[in-house]
């Protein structure tokens, strides 16, 4: 056996010894990162240069499952109950395919470079050993993309519906991964049942601003869990909200993952169902963040003590009968940067389009009304890859 033992080591010796090439290789990749890279944003508002757009094709309703009940509202509970795993309407998501195509063509006339994820068929059912599924589309690279300067972060995700959605995004990943930048999985849950408290009372509002206020959520400490969507960048300060998707242990990993560089602050809100920070705190330049007046923040102090100006943005004009299957009317907020001076906001949203106008900001106006229906605005439908700026403190 021991003589077993020595030639097996010798030969794995030699096997080394023939690889040099590849670990000259290896020690090539660590070299620092070129000045090339088409990966650098450290904001929400320096010039845009690169932007990945979501798809809403094939996009499917996920099953009606406990952590897609606590997310959504009551009048669309028979919808989910219904269509859980079929393909959204048709007729809407063709209308939102198009309106879609019509951004992209925005953006690209504004000179920002605009890729796209690779279309999927999310109706196929999957099963892990926890639990069984189909998905749900690639419509929000927000929600699972987050860009902290030359580090694409893909998010673990906290729906079960959402489990293999960074399958649309690897092509991508991996190109910008071969041109120098940096990438990394926050660790895979195994979206057991223990990561959500399956008797979760959300029978109304009241019962939700209650235990939002009590700090309960249908997502446990289980293992760790984030959607991207739940962070905003201000430079070396991230802020997060504990949310429906995201828990304690997912925002310390991110607290310990970007240490010592950044610093991820925990703020919180008067919301009785926090899922993703851009609907209610959407930061627009330095100094400059919009607060959602229904939903006020409990530490605006510390923005205000820096300097910053918390604006409140005007009352959304969306009618009430326009179906919003994952998200509330404060859409109209959720607004992309091109730069400190040029927005991309709702070409209905009249009434934003003149605030922003009042702070010497041009609003480019696109309508997005049938892809809001998916649950998002401009900031949810886009990733922001590469802005033209600096790492800096604006909080100092």
């Amino acid at each position: 056996a021991f003589t077993g033992w020595v030639q097996r080591t010798f030969q794995s010796t030699q096997a080394a010894t023939a690889s040099q090439n590849t670990c000259a290789a290896v020690d090539k990749a660590t070299s620092p990162v070129p000045k090339d890279c088409p990966v650098c944003s450290y904001n929400e508002w320096d010039p845009l240069e690169e932007v990945i757009v979501g798809r809403a094709e094939n996009a499917c309703v996920p099953p009606f499952s406990v952590e897609v009940k606590a997310n959504t509202y009551e009048k669309y509970w028979g919808f989910y109950e219904k269509f859980g795993g079929q393909s959204f309407p048709k007729d809407h998501l063709k209308k939102a395919i198009a309106e879609i195509e019509e951004m992209c063509n925005i953006l690209k006339g504004e000179g920002v470079i605009v890729k796209r994820p690779d279309p999927i068929d999310w109706s196929v059912k999957y099963k892990t050993p926890d639990f069984e599924s189909t998905g749900m589309y690639a419509a929000m690279p927000r929600d699972i993309l987050l860009v902290v300067g030359n580090e694409i972060i893909e998010a673990p995700m906290a729906w079960r519906a959402r489990f293999f959605e960074y399958r649309a995004y690897r092509r991508i990943i991996k190109d910008y991964f071969n041109c120098g930048a940096k990438w990394t999985t926050a660790p895979k849950p195994t979206m057991a049942d223990e990561l959500y408290d399956q008797d979760y009372p959300i029978r109304s509002v009241e019962d939700r601003h209650k235990l939002a206020a009590q700090g309960k959520f249908v997502t446990t400490e289980f293992e760790p869990c984030f959607d991207a969507a739940d962070f905003i960048r201000a430079g070396r300060d991230i802020f997060v909200q504990r949310s429906q998707v995201t828990n304690y242990m997912g925002i310390e990993w991110m607290r310990r993952h970007l240490a010592p560089d950044y610093r991820v602050h925990i703020i919180s809100f008067k919301d009785p169902n926090p899922m993703h920070i851009d609907a209610t705190f959407n930061i627009i330049g330095p100094g400059l963040v919009l607060s959602n007046p229904d939903r006020p923040c409990h530490q605006i102090e510390l923005f205000k003590k820096a300097g910053w100006t918390v604006i409140r943005p005007p009352v959304p004009l969306i009618p009430d009968d326009h179906p919003l299957w994952m998200s509330s009317k404060w859409l109209s907020m959720n607004v992309l940067m091109l730069d400190e001076k040029r927005v991309m906001v709702d070409a209905n949203e009249t009434s934003i389009q003149k605030m922003f106008e009042n702070l010497g900001i041009s609003t480019i106006k696109v309508n997005i009304r049938h892809a809001n229906s998916l649950g998002g605005g401009f900031h949810c439908w886009t990733c922001d890859i590469r802005r033209r700026g600096t790492l800096q403190s604006y909080f100092d």
